[in-house]
């Protein structure tokens, strides 16, 4: 399980790129890349010009200090990057006369606000990146003109709070970062007017809740980042309108408590990460929809560092873990906090019957119901037979025999096609 165990951690935890899937000092490379060139070429540097490069498609500027930021640009240009200066503001009128601007990079400044008319006169405008700033909101407004753009980071920021129309605007949005902020709360209505949105990053908030409703807009989500927040519920409708959804990441949270329907309906998931949470038990049912072979779960799920209480109360997860184990991540940190007698073996471990004394058979006594083929006699003696009737409960069908999910008529889901890569994308699989 090496493999797999690093491939879970770096997918959830790689923070470290910008729009593009590209590394966030891709400017200074390809700055200091050209620069070398230009010295090759016997052309002296001026440390005080932003770097210019010029191609059929349009020009290209990327400004780092010391250069100085240009007043005005060719009306050409289609990608500018203006990173690592410090301003407080933007230059006066910076954006006037590019109406071809497609990428703009505003990283690494001190940005405290923005003027609404900012992007006004660069309607083409694809990429928006302001990771590293100080931005405590976005002025009403922002994106009225931005209907090209698709790509929006806002990572790393000091936003507290959104307005509902925030990203009124943005029909054409499949990536948004918001992660790193300090967001409390959000509007239910936020997403309403992002139909195309792919990939949502809300991680390393401070979010609490999520207004119900919340993901109603969005029709084709892929990929939903929540972990590093203080969730402490995942409810039954939440995820009910994304069923494509494909990677779920809602590790570093505070959850208690998943409805037995949360993960319901989701037809594509091939990542779960509830790693580091206070799961100490889950509702029966709710991995029902899960693991099914060669449908979902492909690249793995996470359960580790969570204080399960290894009892009979887990027999849905005991069982789903023996068929999906080998897509399990961290088997060694997916431990039993209590009864004491399963108190740190894994989870694994705990539901082989070779490892139920007559002890903690005991245990599963208080907590099972009478066995079905010997009504009122309680749990059996033999330990293959308490880890037999563990793992079959009435009530509990085996995954292979659930019902389809399938919409009933009248009321199916849109058919996503799997997109191309998106821009903008972090953590590309």
């Amino acid at each position: 399980m090496g493999g797999k165990e690093a491939t879970m951690s770096s997918w959830s935890r790689e923070r470290n790129q910008s729009p593009g899937g590209l590394n966030p000092h891709l400017s200074r490379t390809v700055f200091l890349l050209l620069l070398s060139v230009a010295s090759a070429q016997g052309v002296p540097p001026d440390p005080t010009a932003c770097l210019v490069f010029q191609s059929v498609n349009g020009t290209s500027i990327t400004c780092e200090p010391p250069a100085k930021v240009p007043r005005h640009l060719p009306a050409d240009t289609i990608h500018l990057a203006v990173e690592f200066f410090n301003f407080t503001r933007l230059p006066a009128g910076l954006l006037r006369g590019a109406p071809r601007l497609q990428e703009l990079h505003l990283s690494s400044n001190r940005l405290h606000n923005l003027s609404a008319e900012l992007l006004q006169p660069v309607p083409g405008l694809k990429v928006l990146d302001l990771t590293r700033n100080a931005l405590s909101r976005l002025p009403p407004g922002l994106f009225r003109a931005s209907a090209a753009l698709h790509t929006l980071v806002l990572k790393e920021n000091q936003l507290r709070a959104l307005d509902a129309s925030g990203l009124h605007g943005l029909t054409a949005l499949r990536h948004l970062d918001l992660s790193g902020n300090q967001l409390r709360t959000l509007p239910a209505g936020l997403l309403a007017n992002v139909p195309e949105l792919r990939v949502l990053d809300l991680s390393d908030n401070q979010l609490e809740a999520l207004p119900s409703g919340f993901l109603r807009g969005p029709l084709c989500l892929e990929r939903l980042h929540l972990e590093g927040n203080r969730l402490c519920a995942l409810a039954e409708d939440l995820l009910a309108p994304q069923v494509d959804l494909r990677y779920l990441f809602l590790s570093d949270n505070k959850l208690a408590k998943v409805a037995p329907d949360a993960f319901r309906g989701l037809r594509r998931l091939d990542m779960l990460d509830l790693s580091n949470n206070s799961l100490a038990s889950v509702p029966k049912g709710l991995w029902a929809s899960l693991g099914r072979p060669t449908q979902n779960l492909q690249y793995g799920f996470d359960l580790s560092r969570n204080p399960w209480v290894c009892d009979g109360h887990l027999h849905d997860l005991f069982r789903w873990l023996v068929d999906n184990k080998e897509k399990m991540f961290f088997q060694n940190d997916t431990r039993c906090a209590g009864p004491e007698a399963f108190k740190g073996q894994t989870l694994l471990e705990a539901l082989r019957p070779a490892s139920l004394s007559s002890l903690e058979l005991s245990l599963f006594q208080k907590v099972l119901p009478p066995s079905p083929r010997a009504p009122g006699l309680g749990a059996p003696s033999d330990p293959a037979l308490a880890h037999a009737q563990v793992l079959s409960l009435p009530g509990s069908a085996s995954p292979s025999l659930q019902g389809s999910l399938s919409p009933a008529p009248g009321t199916e889901a849109p058919v996503c096609h799997p997109a191309s890569p998106i821009q903008g994308d972090t953590r590309g699989v």
